[in-house]
């Protein structure tokens, strides 16, 4: 089974940014087709249907990948198709639907991927009705279906701290971040491969560093 893990953030808080030390061994699904912000010549692909980003997780010789701004998976659907939509029945069947295809994409990753791969989702944080940090979806009945951090073991928080980019990795209360037991500090420097180097030595997943 292959190992999904979470990262959320505000924007421009490192999330994309902290992938700035691979040179190698990575793949890129760029939902919106954003510039990545550093320079860099990593494979990339740009695409937001389902049916292609599990397909290139499959086939894509790297043993990690990277679905950037994946929460726009959600928000893109639900735009392309919420004034046709309807009403009553019609509109639980829509965000079911949209529910549904995110909850699928997880789930391939974990029960269809050799134990190897790692695929990084990337989404935008929000703070919902108790002040809590939660990943940014579409609105409460998309939240009620499901609950999209229980989907991982390991959810890193990007923020900036002091003027520091750094992943969170456990809750401060308020908060989602959290990794097993021993993997890492509280506190990391936004480094996506360091993070990626740590999570295989720790389940012993194999890799070049």
């Amino acid at each position: 089974m292959g190992l999904p893990i979470l990262i959320i953030g505000k924007s421009g808080s490192g999330k994309s940014t902290s992938l700035r030390n691979f040179k190698e061994n990575i793949g890129i699904i760029n939902v919106l087709g954003k510039p990545m912000p550093f320079k860099n010549t990593l494979p990339c692909a740009i695409t937001d249907d389902y049916k292609n980003i599990k397909s290139i997780i499959a086939k894509s010789a790297a043993l990690s990948i990277v679905i950037d701004d994946s929460g726009y998976l959600m928000t893109n659907a639900f735009m392309r198709g919420h004034s046709s939509s309807g009403a009553g029945n019609a509109i639980f069947s829509f965000y079911n639907d949209i529910g549904d295809s995110f909850w699928a994409l997880i789930r391939f990753v974990a029960d269809k991927l050799p134990p190897q791969k790692i695929v990084y989702f990337m989404m935008h944080e929000e703070k919902n009705d108790f002040g809590e940090v939660k990943p940014k979806t579409i609105g409460k009945m998309l939240d009620e279906k499901v609950c999209i951090e229980g989907m991982f073991t390991i959810v890193l928080r990007s923020a900036l701290v002091d003027g520091r980019h750094i992943f969170k990795t456990q809750s401060d209360g308020f908060d989602i971040a959290k990794t097993p037991m021993d993997m890492f500090p509280e506190e990391i420097e936004n480094d996506l491969k360091l993070v990626d180097d740590t999570i295989r030595e720790y389940y012993n997943l194999g890799g070049a560093k």
